[in-house]
């Protein structure tokens, strides 16, 4: 995957630890062509775990490395960069992974059945 020049670089050691929902998102290359509408739906889908769980804080990550179908990385580091935009207006904390960067993870979940929810848009 190509890093773009704003991705910046990865977070150091202490980054801070809260409670919030990861949402690992793919782009693929028809989802540009949906734009806003996709953004809209991708919005409806956290704002509603969100809700379930009771958490403000969202973090959105980039990921597309099992799937054939991706979209340019311009593509999707906007459709991220928009459900950000969309989140943070409806009083929502977000932050971003760097884009194009693998990350090392240390995550815990919540109990079933809420723990893990795909949704394909």
């Amino acid at each position: 995957m190509a890093v773009l020049p704003d991705s910046g670089p990865p977070p150091g050691p202490g980054a801070t630890e809260m409670p919030s929902i990861v949402v690992y998102v793919h782009a693929e290359p028809d989802d540009a062509v949906q734009g806003n509408k996709l953004v809209t739906k991708a919005a409806k889908n956290v704002k509603w775990l969100a809700n379930k769980t009771g958490l403000r804080c969202v973090v959105l990550h980039s990921f597309d490395h099992l799937s054939e179908l991706k979209a340019a990385p311009e593509e999707a580091h906007s459709l991220i960069d928009a459900l950000r935009v969309r989140l943070e207006g409806n009083g929502y904390e977000v932050m971003t992974t760097p884009f194009g960067y693998s990350c090392a993870w240390s995550l815990s979940v919540m109990g079933e059945p809420i723990a893990k929810v795909f949704k394909a848009l």
